[in-house]
């Protein structure tokens, strides 16, 4: 076989394979949108008191965590993206800019 058939049956093995993970792909996309479209009625269904129940709930979480960040801050470590954990060595204000966002 010359190196121009085999290329081209090269080419033909890669375009199958392909077509395949396309074909995979297309299942795949279609089981997203259907669980989308489930989640979607779910939501739909929740009563107000449960929708404010969760949103209290995520209040309160999110004041927790606010409350833990601090606490980290001032027993001396950086709770900034850049190298939180690592022991804090004067005023960060990297974690000063985070902390104030996160009280605004």
């Amino acid at each position: 076989m010359g190196q121009f058939s085999q290329a081209m049956t090269e080419v033909e093995e890669n375009l199958a394979k392909l077509l395949e993970e396309i074909g995979r792909l297309r299942h795949y996309i279609v089981s997203l949108e259907d669980e989308n479209t489930r989640l979607k009625r779910q939501l739909c269904a929740m009563s107000d008191a449960e929708t404010t129940r969760v949103q209290n709930n995520t209040n309160l979480i999110r004041e927790q965590a606010r409350e833990n960040l601090d606490k980290l801050y001032l027993e001396g470590f950086h709770v900034c993206h850049i190298y939180f954990g690592e022991p804090l060595e004067g005023v960060c204000l990297f974690c000063n800019a985070f902390l104030q966002h996160e009280r605004d």
